[in-house]
């Protein structure tokens, strides 16, 4: 019998699948069903073995036998928002990586939606990471109730948590423009119900008052570009000479918006975001901001809820990614 002929004569099961991979059977399984149980290069040799053969695992079986559908749902604000883009392809590759199907869901910066997709959620997947959440407390704490749930910037003692930790750059900021002279700052606040927002206006706030600098803090906008056209109008009437927004879309905005009003940027104000996003070091001048490590965020996420999904979190787990200024052309001296 040629070997085509025997591979062709072999029944595509989990043991034939072994066999070719030179494995045991149990360990043939864990790849489908524990695969970070087992070395990438296990998984890899096992998969391409069952590819070879042909072989299909039973997806639905395992959902009745082990009670897990394979997938991880991940809700965010605003997907075409480019740090959010970041996160998303991070995640989704840390998923594939332990052959974790990564869905994704788009609330567009409203509560109910998010409220709406979750229920309809809990249901099809095995837990969910929520980034940047704006469902209250409550609501939080009673959805980790019926699913394993990992937040991502939102701080909730009794929920595993993946935070961005902004005091680093929102403090090194503070003191860059402090040190170019500048005595009166503006903060341009984003969504209302964002815990990022409120975290960056308590430690701008904070470093301010320990500086002795003026503070103004602008109304909320739309963490857009738009909504950074928007708060330019104020940000020049409030007679500041440097800005911090809520991240580098409206920073963005208000430079465009700025320049097109007669405010040159930085002679006349200076300007910090944050995320450092693609599109910051592409502006005329290029902006100087607070670095956040969105995309090792999404990854970390991710391996927080394969973490829980394998039973090895004894307690919630607290993660903290720290941040950093990165001078750019947009801030200079008062």
């Amino acid at each position: 019998m040629t070997g085509a002929e025997e591979r062709e004569a072999m029944t595509a099961t989990l043991g034939a699948v072994a066999k070719q991979a030179g494995v045991s059977v149990s360990t043939a399984s864990r790849a489908f069903n524990e695969p970070g149980r087992l070395s990438p290069a296990t998984v890899d040799r096992v998969v391409a073995a069952a590819r070879e053969l042909g072989y299909q695992p039973n997806h639905a079986a395992r959902s009745l036998a082990t009670g897990r559908r394979g997938s991880i749902a991940l809700v965010v604000p605003d997907v075409a928002n480019p740090v959010f883009a970041s996160f998303v392809k991070a995640a989704q590759a840390q998923g594939w990586q332990q052959r974790q199907a990564v869905l994704l869901a788009d609330t567009d910066e409203s509560p109910e939606l998010e409220r709406r997709l979750v229920e309809r959620l809990v249901p099809q997947v095995d837990g969910i990471v929520l980034c940047s959440s704006r469902l209250d407390l409550a609501e939080l704490v009673s959805l980790d109730a019926g699913t394993r749930v990992v937040l991502v910037n939102r701080e909730v003692p009794q929920l595993p948590s993946v935070l961005v930790d902004v005091s680093t750059g929102i403090r090194q900021a503070v003191e860059h423009l402090h040190a170019l002279g500048h005595r009166r700052l503006a903060y341009v606040q984003g969504h209302p119900l964002s815990w990022s927002n409120s975290e960056r206006l308590r430690l701008i706030t904070e470093h301010a008052g320990r500086l002795g600098l003026a503070l103004e803090v602008l109304n909320p906008q739309s963490p857009t570009y738009d909504g950074g056209i928007a708060a330019a109008a104020s940000i020049r009437a409030c007679g500041a000479t440097a800005v911090v927004t809520y991240n580098d879309l409206v920073a963005l905005g208000a430079m465009a918006q700025l320049t097109a009003m007669g405010v040159t940027v930085p002679g006349d104000v200076s300007v910090i975001g944050v995320d450092d996003i693609a599109m910051a070091t592409m502006s005329v001048p290029p902006c100087t901001t607070i670095s956040v490590p969105m995309d090792r965020a999404g990854r970390v996420s991710i391996e927080v809820m394969q973490g829980l999904l394998g039973g090895h979190q004894a307690e919630p787990p607290l993660v903290r990614l720290e941040t950093q200024l990165k001078v750019r052309g947009s801030t200079g001296p008062a």
